[in-house]
Parts: structure tokens; sequence; C-alpha cells
């Protein structure tokens, strides 16, 4: 059954797409983000973090949005500590991907730890956007062997190339992770909620910027989305509570001293509509025998 469910959640009952077209889709998008793994590895090392560091962080961590906040942050001064939260509560959102794809997916249990490591935004909607399950695997693999390859190893380039490139705050690479980041965001704010939730986050880590630490801005940008769903959530019941106080027909003719609609022939002195045949001293059709 609930295999069943992930195929419909995922169109499973559309046109089936062919495995050369979803191959090019994965590798298109593999190939285009794993790139800015140079612009991580400069960064890194001009933050101040060894070559070993620099490529574990993408070897273990493996998002890149994480990575870019919390090397960000240590080369603005910030505290390590405060520059690991950051990037871990940036990480959590890939845990939440996890839930989705594991019902897409639904990979052998043996499978499934090495699977986690390439949860990330970018297999996250190639997957889904997958109209059968094993379009949604190859998508999934493809995209994940590819970026996971392709970013360590641009990730080690740039590393070694940081000096040769010099001053990244000069060429603008710390805003190519971000800039991927948000891209792949964009199309997902649909709704007035998500797009609250965005504004909200903009205006609490660009505003908190020069007061706060390094790193803390982003920790504060997080409260955007509870604060955003109880906003959302009371308008719900205010417009709930509104609908069962004004409940169309019944109430009005309360308040207008008429009786309610299911009751109008006993108003005016009529037998209501199921009772007619009684009151006009005809038999209805569905009396029982013995009464006919």
């Amino acid at each position: 059954m609930a295999q069943q469910t992930a195929l419909a959640d995922i169109r499973g009952e559309g046109e089936p797409k062919p495995d050369s077209a979803v191959v090019r889709d994965a590798l298109g998008v593999g190939v285009a983000v794993g790139l800015s793994g140079f612009a991580f590895g400069v960064t890194s090392a001009g933050s101040g973090l060894g070559l070993l560091q620099t490529c574990a962080l993408s070897l273990l961590v493996f998002t890149g949005a994480s990575q870019f906040a919390l090397v960000g942050a240590l080369a603005a001064g910030g505290n390590p500590l405060t520059a690991a939260a950051g990037a871990f509560f940036l990480g959590v959102r890939n845990a939440f991907y996890g839930l989705r794809l594991s019902q897409v997916l639904a990979l052998p249990c043996a499978v499934r730890p090495f699977a986690a490591q390439w949860v990330i935004d970018e297999t996250t909607a190639v997957t889904l956007a997958q109209p059968t399950r094993r379009a949604a695997r190859i998508g999934f693999t493809v995209t994940g062997l590819s970026l996971y390859v392709l970013w360590n190893l641009t990730t080690l380039l740039g590393a070694l190339g940081a000096k040769a490139v010099g001053d990244t705050d000069a060429w603008g690479l710390d805003a190519a992770g971000p800039a991927v980041f948000l891209a792949l965001l964009a199309p997902m704010l649909r709704g007035t909620t998500e797009r609250a939730v965005a504004a909200l986050a903009v205006l609490l880590g660009l505003g908190l910027l020069p007061v706060l630490p390094a790193g803390v801005p982003v920790l504060v940008a997080a409260l955007a989305a509870p604060a955003a769903l109880f906003v959302s959530g009371r308008r719900s019941g205010r417009s709930h509570d509104g609908a069962l106080g004004d409940a169309p027909g019944n109430a009005s003719r309360e308040a207008s001293g008429q009786a309610p609609h299911d009751v109008s022939g006993h108003a005016s002195g009529q037998a209501p509509h199921r009772a007619s045949g009684h009151a006009s001293g005809q038999v209805p059709d569905d009396a029982p025998e013995e009464t006919r």
C-alpha cells in the first residue's frame, strides 16, 4: 500500500520517460552545480582551512549551502561553534528531503545509508520531477554520482589553486554557492506562506548582519519559518471560526426571526416535505404495505 501511494504521488500512472532523457537532465544538473565546488575550494582555503580540512568537508558534509555558510562565517572571524551551528541548521533540511525520497525511491535497506549521503537539493529536485519510480531512481543515482564526484574534484582543484586565484572577494566566488542554492529554491516558492518565510528570512539575515557576530544571523533567520507558520495558522483559525459563526441559511434566518430552511413547512403551518403526503391525506409511496 505504501509503495502504491508513493507511485501515485510521483505520477506513476503517467507516460514513462526515456532513460536517456532522464540521464541527460541529471547530468546537466550534476555538471552545472558540481563546477561550483571550485568556488568552495577557493573560499575555504581563503578562510584559513587547510587542504585536508577543505576536502573532508566536501567528502563528508556534501551540502553546498552548509559548507559555504561554515567557511563564510569562519572567514568573517566568527566563532567556530557558531559557524558549525549555522551550517548544521542549514543541513537539517536534507533530513526532510530524505523522508520524502524514501517513499519515492523505496530503496533496499542495505542501500539507504549510502544513498543518504546524496540527499541534497539537486538530487531531490531531479528525483521528484520524474514520472515513474524507475526514472526517479535513475535521476537520483546519476545526479548524486556525477555531482559528488565533480564537486569533490573541483573542491580539490580550487583549494590547490587558491593562491593563484588570490583574493576571493575580488572574484566574487564566495557568492557562487548561495546563488546556485537560491536558483534551485526560487521555483519552489509558489504559495503565500513559502514566500513570506523567504522574505522574512532575508530581512532577518541581512538586517542583523551588521549587529550580530558572524554565523548568528543565519540562526536567527531560521525563526522565519515558525513565525510565518504561526501567523498563517492564526489566520486560518479566524477564517474557520468566522465561517462557523455565519452558517449559511440557518443562522441568518434565525437572526431575522424566521425558521430554518429544513423546518419551513412547520413554520408556514404545513408539514415538512417528506411528510407532505400525510398532511394532504395521502399515504407516502414508501409507507409499509399495512398502512396502504
